[in-house]
């Protein structure tokens, strides 16, 4: 039986999807809906429910304790271990994570891997950059990857989308 668990945030409401025992799925909704909550809910699903909140009030935290379970081919599944070694509040390009994976002519497929990410945030996608340094791809759209970028270098930044009080 899989468990769904959405919160609210100024950024829309995000859904977190789990197994009984892992976080499978996180998806964002910008509609306003009545919360959903299906199931008993799993210590691991409150815990990442939780840490989405303090991290969306821009506290840093860490999610690579957390028990995930992304469904993804053996090489997406590479990419998505490298993106959780990216630091909060640090960014990495694609061809830079294309290089550490050992294929370094691999950036676009380093891409491709990236958009089919199903745990945004914990598996943080949003931290990969152009090697121009100009925001490029991310499944929710660049305002929001804009966002989540701001959040961590600056939380007084984050004030302007209100995500923190003023």
């Amino acid at each position: 039986m899989n468990h769904t668990l959405s919160i609210e945030s100024p950024l829309g409401r995000w859904t977190l999807h789990a197994t009984p025992s892992h976080l499978i799925r996180l998806t964002h909704d910008t509609t306003p809906t009545p919360a959903r909550v299906s199931g008993t809910v799993p210590a691991h699903l409150q815990d990442a429910a939780d840490r989405l909140t303090a991290y969306l009030a821009g506290q840093s935290v860490t999610f690579n304790n957390l028990p995930l379970d992304p469904a993804g081919t053996p090489f997406q599944q590479r990419v998505w271990a490298a993106l959780c070694d990216i630091p909060y509040g640090q960014t990495r390009t694609y061809g830079q994570l294309a290089r550490q994976l050992g294929q370094p002519q691999a950036a676009r497929a380093v891409g491709a891997a990236n958009a089919r990410n199903p745990i945004p945030i914990f598996i943080p996608c949003h931290r990969v950059i152009a090697a121009s340094g100009k925001l490029q791809g991310f499944a929710l759209g660049l305002g929001l990857k804009q966002k989540l970028l701001d959040l961590e270098q600056d939380p007084a930044e984050a004030r302007q989308y209100r995500l923190l009080p003023v």
